[in-house]
């Protein structure tokens, strides 16, 4: 008992800057979004931004815009990670180089990769001058658009280099710590080896993957700057949506901003709650 007490009181510095800091603002940005804003004369509570969102085309489809890239950069990083996990287990030459290079870019931030996805991608970019100078396209435009494109491919190519490591290295520490033992009772049973992969391996990777992938959904539902590099004015994602009402020289559209903001912070804890349900029923089952 007097252990845990010390644990927590040598936490407890980190804890209350950290606490004190998400809770205020989250406190502060859902006052202001019930339209409680004193500088400029309005004492009074009421729900007029949400109305006002939820009333809006431009907020739905830069939900739907935003939920497409959140999940499609999920789902395509989480199956690249199962490959790239399943090769990097294995014992071959040069496994140490590769590992090295696969978790490189983990040290990139964002922002970074995003430059580098505009400057190689966009049809001004590096392939599509290689491919003029090889007289694949006669002119920059008959490159693919791949960047401010409906279809947001530039902006999950950005999430998807960066959250296959994140995501491969976790199931790589949950590899190491489930073995091979029941993968080769399998084998002896008579078992392939996609049939010890869907019915052995993938069971017990499960959790992590599972938690490895609504970490990545939450961050890239909520993110920010890549949308705002890479993407299209119209409709923008909700995040940059909610930053372009709150950087709005009328300050009457910031509680509209602050509501969007609560919006998406609501959406993330139903996210966690959703995947704690999801854990917990596997874990029983």
């Amino acid at each position: 008992m007097l252990e845990r007490w010390k644990i927590v009181l040598l936490l407890s510095p980190a804890l209350v800057i950290i606490a004190g800091l998400f809770l205020g603002g989250l406190i502060l940005g859902l006052i202001g979004s019930l339209g409680y804003m004193p500088l400029l004369g309005r004492e009074e509570f009421n729900l007029n931004a949400y109305r006002n969102i939820l009333a809006s085309e431009r907020f739905y489809l830069s939900f739907l815009l935003t939920f497409y890239i959140a999940f499609t950069s999920t789902v395509i990083a989480s199956l690249l990670a199962i490959g790239a996990a399943l090769i990097l287990r294995r014992s071959f030459i040069g496994r140490s180089v590769i590992n090295f290079l696969f978790q490189i870019n983990l040290t990139v931030p964002h922002l970074v990769g995003a430059v580098g996805i505009l400057y190689l991608f966009s049809q001004s970019g590096f392939f599509a001058r290689l491919a003029y100078e090889f007289e694949i396209i006669t002119k920059p435009s008959e490159f693919p658009a791949l960047i401010y494109d409906p279809l947001a491919i530039g902006i999950i190519l950005q999430y998807v280099w960066k959250e296959v490591p994140f995501i491969g290295l976790i199931l790589l520490a949950n590899m190491q710590t489930i073995g091979r033992d029941y993968e080769a009772a399998a084998r002896v049973l008579g078992a392939s080896r996609w049939q010890c992969f869907r019915h052995v391996l993938l069971p017990l990777l499960f959790p992590g993957l599972l938690a490895a992938a609504m970490i990545v959904f939450a961050f890239t539902f909520g993110a920010y700057e890549i949308p705002a590099l890479l993407g299209q004015n119209y409709p923008s994602a909700l995040p940059v949506l909610a930053y372009q009402a709150f950087t709005d020289v009328d300050l009457n559209a910031r509680p509209e901003a602050l509501a969007m903001g609560m919006i998406i912070a609501l959406l993330s804890v139903i996210m966690i709650f959703g995947y704690a349900h999801l854990a917990r029923r596997y874990v029983r089952s």
